[in-house]
């Protein structure tokens, strides 16, 4: 047995350690795993206190039809000692003592009942909000996740493109040189047409005056 429990310890340790790795690595998928694991279980404590809440009910039932057997056996047994037939009176009073340790058996049965009741709705519960704990915190680590992940992958791409980056911009830069200077040259081509223009239509106008 001593062989078999270290066994067993080193086993443990063993998954505690990867698991450990694997929370390191990927916490996200980990406590997603956690909470999967804690709402199969809170979902199996709830079906147990389901199944305990219907067992107090039948202990309440239980006690109910003794009780009132006890009440009909005790009236019978006071008509049996007011008719004096003995095997009336052995067989009533047989029947209330009985019925008095049953009462008992289950008063002490349903109050046990009904603090292990209380004892597993009260973890139930607790278990609950340690769900809701676990999904809260769930929400926090995908956004930090998120966060180092964008970061990761823009960091990644300015690094790498950081060249390419620089090249484009002067590209874009001798563009934007040689479209404005295209543009005044196309605008001094503009007025000294304009000049050519005006410049003709002076000409006409003296050839033909007298």
């Amino acid at each position: 047995m001593n062989l078999f429990k270290r066994f067993r310890y080193t086993l443990e340790a063993d998954l505690h350690a990867l698991f450990d790795k694997k929370e390191e690595k990927n916490p996200v998928a980990m406590l997603n795993q956690y909470i999967r694991e804690a709402e199969k279980m809170t979902e199996q404590t709830g079906k147990l206190l389901e199944r305990q809440r219907r067992l107090k009910e039948e202990l309440e039932q239980k006690l109910k039809e003794t009780g009132n057997m006890l009440e009909k056996r005790t009236n019978q047994l006071e008509l049996a000692k007011a008719s004096g037939e003995e095997d009336l009176i052995l067989f009533a009073t047989q029947e209330v003592e009985s019925y008095k340790r049953r009462q008992l058996t289950l008063l002490e049965s349903l109050d046990q009942a009904n603090k292990e009741y209380i004892q597993l709705e009260q973890k139930f519960e607790m278990m609950k909000h340690k769900i809701e704990d676990m999904k809260v915190r769930q929400l926090q680590l995908m956004g930090k996740e998120n966060v180092v992940r964008a970061n990761v992958k823009m960091n990644r791409v300015f690094d790498s493109n950081d060249m390419d980056f620089q090249n484009l911009s002067s590209y874009i830069d001798q563009l934007s040189n040689k479209i404005e200077k295209n543009y005044e040259y196309s605008q001094l081509e503009t007025r000294l047409a304009l000049l050519e223009q005006k410049q003709a239509n002076t000409s006409s106008k003296e050839t033909v005056e007298p």
